[in-house]
């Protein structure tokens, strides 16, 4: 059993959709925050490489299983070998198109052994779609989804959230980058907090909760959970410009 696997088997639509997700948060953590050392794990001088992610939300970059059959589905072989013969950006736009099949493949492999019926895959599809893909985060097209959803719900959502751009969200305290207020919050009939419960974090699609800390980049716009992109609190403070992993990996180019 490989680090960070755990010996259990979902039964339930529920059970296996907190599978996918602790599998999905694994991936895209692979893909964005931890970038750097998944690139280095990815030597194209070593053999057929998989990269797996496991319910536990830990990642890892590893040999294909032996046994045959395995005891699941295995997600996409020799990752590693495409690494320098392309773009960074392609190269990790193509791991992730193959790894939100693999999520699929693992979701329905379940469905499948334990009898899902008609409605339970049904059921199981639409929690599954209700997040963006892996390719969606790491291509940036769920932050322009989310972006355009935030905008086209109430124009006032937009003003309310550029209070601050690093706070506590759901409290009244401003942190820094404060801007101006809007002239009337309640113009359209909306509170805060229903405004902000549109807001889907550009990392893990969730939406926003009050009692999480959240930041926004200074670049792009689109806001995340600080547990997502590894900020606190504490260390926002010392941050004179925030970049999201993403606005930070197009920065940096590769020979």
């Amino acid at each position: 059993m490989m680090d960070g696997a755990q010996q259990y088997n979902p039964r339930t639509v529920e059970e296996v959709f907190r599978d996918f997700k602790g599998r999905r948060a694994a991936l895209v953590k692979a893909l964005t925050t931890d970038v750097e050392e998944f690139y280095q794990q990815c030597d194209p001088e070593k053999e057929n490489l998989c990269l797996y992610g496991f319910p536990s939300e830990s990642w890892e970059v590893n040999l294909p299983a032996e046994e045959v059959p395995p005891e699941l589905p295995e997600p996409a072989l020799g990752i590693n070998f495409a690494r320098d013969g392309m773009q960074e950006k392609d190269w990790l736009s193509l791991v992730a198109v193959h790894s939100d099949a693999w999520l699929l493949s693992v979701a329905f492999y379940f469905g499948a052994r334990f009898g899902f019926d008609r409605a339970d895959r049904r059921r199981l599809f639409n929690m599954i779609n209700d997040l963006p893909t892996i390719f969606e985060v790491v291509s940036g097209t769920a932050k322009k989804q989310s972006k355009d959803k935030s905008s086209m719900s109430n124009h006032s959502s937009t003003k309310s959230k550029s209070n601050s751009k690093v706070a506590q969200r759901g409290s009244e305290s401003q942190i820094k980058y404060s801007r101006p207020q809007p002239k009337d919050e309640d113009e359209d009939g909306l509170d805060e907090d229903d405004e902000q419960g549109e807001t889907l974090c550009g990392a893990c699609g969730e939406n926003y909760a009050s009692d999480e800390f959240w930041i926004c980049c200074d670049i792009c716009e689109i806001w995340f959970h600080g547990k997502c992109v590894k900020i606190t609190p504490a260390r926002a403070e010392h941050i004179k410009q925030y970049k999201c992993p993403s606005c930070t990996s197009s920065k940096r180019t590769r020979p």
